[in-house]
């Protein structure tokens, strides 16, 4: 069931994916508050810079204020009037989840319930928000499909990310509320995070710096360019999830519901293998890089990739940018940005 909306909060509008989707918004006539906390897990200065473009267009409203401030959130929200929500706010980083584990709850678990509780008092119309593929943790059939069981996660990250789809199952269950969780893999490109493999690899073969290997080199990811990732959002955003009527208690399906509830994955449906990935960036530098293998990290899976049938299905978009491409458009902008 499609449905127009003219005026979005997107939260983490200084993040990376953010940043893209109030573009593409703001591009189509939306008003688009953005909101951000602007903290410091990366480079701020990246963020601002990213605003800074966001401030020039007209539609865009910019709003400091963090997911845990609860009555912030809910005061911004009634004022407002949204149409949609999308929650893309997030402490993110698997390995960061090993060393500061309140940070994911404070801001994955308390600030999602914040954004939870306003959007059911203000009577939003369609709650998307991030999920991730990390969720999919110790699975290992491939691909990866809304439609299995992902319990056994391997990252406080990813364990963070689930919650968040069950609380939404709670509030779409009780109050009827439209969510639409989305399970991100490996999202990359222009404006990309400093954290990001793309990001580290890049800056450390210009700087003639070793690159770290994890797993031997024995990774696959299932790398997904941003433009595709903002036009699944962009697209999902527009359908409210509908009820789905063959939904059985005595068979769960864990992808849809009775209640006006769905999951999708946003992912490149390929997944490369992190030599071929760092293959890939040296030809679009030029250069190679001094590579130091080590063994796969905890909280790390080896290996991602989307089964993307339901996106495909319900909203004709499946991502499909060649890495070589997406990868290029990176190194362009990565030398236009810092000089090099």
């Amino acid at each position: 069931m499609g449905f127009t909306y003219n005026k979005v909060l997107v939260t983490g509008a200084a993040g990376f994916i953010g940043f893209h989707l109030s573009k593409r918004l703001l591009a189509g006539g939306c008003d688009v508050f953005g909101l951000d906390n602007l903290n410091d897990y990366y480079d701020v200065t990246l963020k601002e810079k990213r605003l800074e473009i966001l401030k020039g267009h007209d539609g865009f409203t910019f709003v400091k204020k963090d997911l845990a401030d609860r009555q912030g959130i809910r005061d911004l929200c009634e004022k407002e009037g949204f149409d949609v929500v999308v929650n893309l706010a997030a402490q993110a980083g698997v390995r960061y989840s090993l060393k500061n584990p309140h940070a994911y709850i404070d801001a994955n678990v308390v600030g999602f319930v914040n954004i939870l509780e306003a959007c059911r008092h203000t009577n939003v119309k369609h709650l998307v928000y991030a999920s991730s593929s990390s969720v999919y943790g110790a699975n290992t059939a491939m691909p990866f499909s809304v439609h299995h069981n992902i319990d056994h996660p391997v990252s406080l990250y990813a364990a963070s990310k689930k919650s968040n789809e069950l609380m939404a199952h709670a509030y779409s269950h009780l109050y009827d509320m439209h969510c639409t969780g989305l399970r991100f893999f490996t999202v990359y490109g222009p404006w990309g995070r400093p954290d990001m493999a793309l990001f580290l690899f890049t800056r450390a073969i210009l700087e003639n710096q070793p690159i770290q290997i994890f797993n031997h080199g024995k990774m696959q990811r299932d790398f997904t360019y941003i433009d595709d990732i903002v036009e699944g959002v962009v697209r999902v955003m527009g359908k409210l999830p509908q009820p789905n009527p063959d939904w059985s208690g005595k068979h769960p399906d864990p992808g849809t519901s009775y209640a006006p509830y769905k999951i999708y994955n946003i992912g490149n449906n390929s997944p490369v293998e992190l030599m071929a990935f760092v293959a890939a960036i040296e030809e679009a530098l030029g250069l190679t890089a001094e590579k130091e293998f080590l063994d796969l990290q905890a909280g790390d899976v080896p290996a991602t990739y989307a089964d993307v049938d339901d996106l495909m299905q319900d909203v004709g978009f499946k991502p499909a940018t060649p890495i070589k491409i997406g990868i290029q458009r990176f190194v362009d902008w990565y030398r236009d940005f810092y000089g090099v």
